[in-house]
C-alpha cells in the first residue's frame, strides 16, 4: 500500500460517530487507493443474512451492543455503531475478519470505545463462530498471497511498505526516541513516567541482558530509527546495525552523527541473511514478526553464525499461541493485507523449537504483555490526536480510520492476552 500524496477533502462526522475517528462515506473513497475499500464485494442474500444473524449472536453472547446510528440511549459497556448494516455484513458475510477491518475503514461502523470493543471480541475469538461451522473457515478466509513470500527482494517490498510510509508519520505518535516497538513502564497503568523513558528503561534491559558494554562487538537487526544503536555506543560498544528500511537508515544516520558517535555505529542497509562478521552479542528488537514462518530457520541460523563463541543473543519478540499461529499463518488477515505485509507473529513453541535447530539454547524468557498494551495507548492516543498533522502529510481519511483501527487492533491483542511480547535470551547450546 503507498502512501497518500495529497491532503484528504474534510468530511463532517457521520450521525452517531462515537470513536472520534474521521468520518469517511464510501462513495467518497479513491478507488485507486483502496479499491477494496471503494467497492462492496459480492455476496448473495442468503450469505449476508447468515453474517448477520452470526455476528448478532456473537456480539450479544459477548455482551456488546450493536445498535443503529445514532441510537445509544440505555447501553451500558462499549457500544458498536452501525451506519451501514447491511454492508457490515456482506463484507464480514464475503471476507471474514478482513471485511470486518474493511467496513471500519469505509466508515459503515463505529465504536465509542473501539479498543474496548476489540479486546472483547479478542479474549473470544475461538468462540465467535460456532463450532460446527468453524471447519468451513476456508469458505471465508482465503491463504496468503504469494506475492507478500520474505525471499530478499520481498523483504525489501513488505518492509518500505510499511516502515517507508514516511518518518513525519512515525514522529506523529511515537515519543522522541522514535522507538517502534513495546516500553517497559516502572509500574502500571503508566502514571507520570514519560514514554520515553520506559522505552529506554527497556533497552537498556536488553542492553543489560546481552551483556553489552564498553568494547563489546554489537550487531543489532532492525536498526528502526537508531535509538538502541545510539544508547550502546553510548555504553562504548562498537555497533553494526542492519536494516531494509531506505527512510529509517537515512534518518538512524542524522541521528547518529549528530550524537557524535559515527566512529562507534554503522547502518546497513542489508538483508539479516546477509549478516557478516562475528559479534560479543546480537540484539534484535521484535524484527522476526517481519521474517516469516518459512524463513524462521534462515533467521535463526544467522543469529548463530553472526555469534561469537561465549556471544549473547537478546531479542524482543511479540508472540501468540501456537495453536493460533498456525491458524493465523495459513490465513490472510486485514493485518497481513494493509499493514504488515509478509509478517507473521510466532509461538514460544516456535521460537525455542527453530533457535535450537541452529543451536541455541533459550536462557531466559520473560514476558511483558501488559506493557505493550499500555504503549499501544499511548500511540494511539497521540495519532488521534495529531490527525491535523497527518492529514497535512497527504494521509488521507481512509488511511487514518486504517491507522487507528491497527493500533486498538493491537492494544486488544495485548489486553486480552491473545498475545504477548518476550525478552528472550538465547547463547550457544553448550553454553549459559
Amino acid at each position: 500500500m503507498s502512501p497518500q500524496h495529497r491532503p484528504p477533502e474534510r468530511t463532517q462526522p457521520a450521525p452517531g460517530a462515537g470513536s472520534g475517528a474521521p468520518a469517511v462515506r464510501r462513495a467518497e473513497v479513491d478507488a485507486n487507493r483502496w479499491p477494496d475499500v471503494a467497492r462492496l464485494p459480492s455476496a448473495g442474500p442468503a450469505r449476508t443474512a447468515v453474517a448477520g444473524y452470526l455476528v448478532g449472536r456473537a456480539l450479544d453472547r459477548l455482551g456488546l451492543t450493536a445498535s443503529p446510528a445514532g441510537v445509544r440511549a440505555g447501553t451500558c459497556g462499549p457500544l458498536l455503531t452501525l451506519h451501514d448494516p447491511d454492508a457490515f455484513h456482506r463484507r464480514i458475510g464475503r471476507h471474514g475478519l478482513i471485511g470486518f477491518g474493511e467496513s471500519y475503514m469505509a466508515g459503515e461502523w463505529d465504536s465509542d470505545d473501539l479498543a474496548g470493543v476489540l479486546t472483547v471480541l479478542a479474549g473470544h475469538v475461538d468462540e465467535l463462530v460456532p463450532a460446527p461451522l468453524r471447519g468451513l473457515r476456508g469458505l471465508w478466509v482465503a491463504a496468503r498471497p504469494a506475492a507478500d513470500r520474505n525471499t530478499r527482494a520481498g523483504a525489501r517490498e513488505n518492509i518500505q511498505r510499511h516502515y517507508d510510509l514516511s518518518n513525519d508519520l512515525f514522529s506523529t505518535f511515537l515519543d522522541p526516541t522514535l522507538s517502534y516497538s513495546s516500553a517497559v513502564f516502572s509500574s502500571l497503568p503508566a502514571g507520570f513516567e514519560s514514554l520515553a523513558s520506559a522505552q529506554h528503561r527497556k533497552i537498556d534491559r536488553l542492553l543489560d541482558l546481552a551483556r553489552v558494554g564498553d568494547g563489546t562487538r554489537l550487531l543489532e537487526i532492525g536498526t528502526g530509527w537508531g535509538e538502541l544503536a545510539l544508547r550502546a555506543a553510548a555504553r562504548g560498544a562498537r555497533v553494526t546495525t542492519l536494516t531494509l528500511s531506505a527512510e529509517q537508515a537515512a534518518l538512524a544516520r542524522e541521528r547518529i552523527a549528530a550524537a557524535g558517535l559515527t566512529d562507534r555505529v554503522e547502518v546497513q542497509l542489508r538483508d539479516y541473511r546477509d549478516a557478516e562478521g562475528r559479534h560479543d552479542a546480537v540484539i534484535s528488537v521484535e524484527m522476526i514478526e517481519a521474517v516469516g514462518a518459512e524463513y524462521w530457520t534462515s533467521y535463526f541460523a544467522a543469529l548463530r553464525r553472526a555469534l561469537a563463541p561465549g556471544g549473547r543473543i537478546a531479542l524482543q519478540a511479540i508472540t501468540m499461541g501456537h495453536r493460533e499461529m498456525l491458524h493465523t499463518a495459513a490465513t490472510h488477515t486485514w493485518i497481513s493485507k494493509y499493514v504488515f505485509p509478509g509478517g507473521l507473529i510466532p509461538s514460544r513453541r516456535a521460537i525455542t523449537e527453530h533457535s535450537a535447530a541452529a543451536g541455541l539454547r533459550t536462557v531466559a524468557d520473560h514476558g511483558y504483555g501488559e506493557h505493550y498494551a499500555e504503549t499501544l495507548r499511548l500511540w494511539r492516543e497521540r495519532f488521534t490526536a495529531r490527525r491535523d498533522r497527518v492529514a497535512a502529510l497527504g494521509f488521507d481519511t481512509v488511511f487514518q480510520r486504517m491507522w487507528e483501527l491497527y493500533l486498538a487492533y493491537s492494544e486488544a491483542g495485548f489486553r486480552s492476552r491473545y498475545l504477548d511480547v518476550r525478552h528472550v535470551l538465547l547463547t550457544e547450546g553448550t553454553r549459559r
